[in-house]
C-alpha cells in the first residue's frame, strides 16, 4: 500500500488544502505570520504522515514521525483559534476545521498505538 491510501493521510491533506484556501482571505499583513504558520503546520501534517509510512521498516522511526505529525496537527489548531480570534474565521468554520483536526489526531494516534497494522516489523 501507498502512503497516499492512508486515512490519515487522505484526511490532513484535504484539510491542508482547505485551510490554503480559507487563508487567501486573511489580511495581507498576515501573510509572514499567521497565514505562512497555518498554511506550514498543516502541510506537515501529512508530510511527516508520509514520512512515517516510509520508515515503518524501523517501529521507533515510524512513531517518532507520527508524533511529529499529531504535534503538527496540534500546532495547526492552535493557529485555527488565533484565526478565530482575529475574525479571520466563522465559529462555524473553527468548528468545522477542528473536528477534522481531531479526527486526524484519533487516526494519527490510532497508527501510534498500533504500529504492526502498519507493516512495522
Amino acid at each position: 500500500m501507498d502512503f497516499k491510501e492512508l486515512l490519515a493521510y487522505k484526511k490532513s491533506f484535504a484539510l491542508a488544502m482547505e485551510i490554503f484556501e480559507l487563508s487567501k482571505s486573511f489580511p495581507k499583513e498576515e501573510k509572514y505570520s499567521l497565514t505562512d504558520q497555518i498554511r506550514r503546520s498543516s502541510r506537515s501534517v501529512s508530510a511527516n504522515i508520509a514520512e512515517s509510512y516510509r520508515k515503518r521498516r524501523y517501529v521507533n522511526h515510524f512513531i517518532s514521525k507520527l508524533t511529529d505529525s499529531d504535534a503538527e496537527n496540534s500546532e495547526t489548531n492552535t493557529w485555527l483559534e488565533f484565526s478565530l480570534k482575529c475574525d479571520y474565521i466563522s465559529k462555524e468554520k473553527f468548528e468545522q476545521l477542528n473536528i477534522e483536526s481531531i479526527e486526524i489526531g484519533k487516526l494519527i494516534n490510532y497508527m501510534i498505538n498500533n504500529p504492526d497494522k502498519f507493516g512495522c516489523n
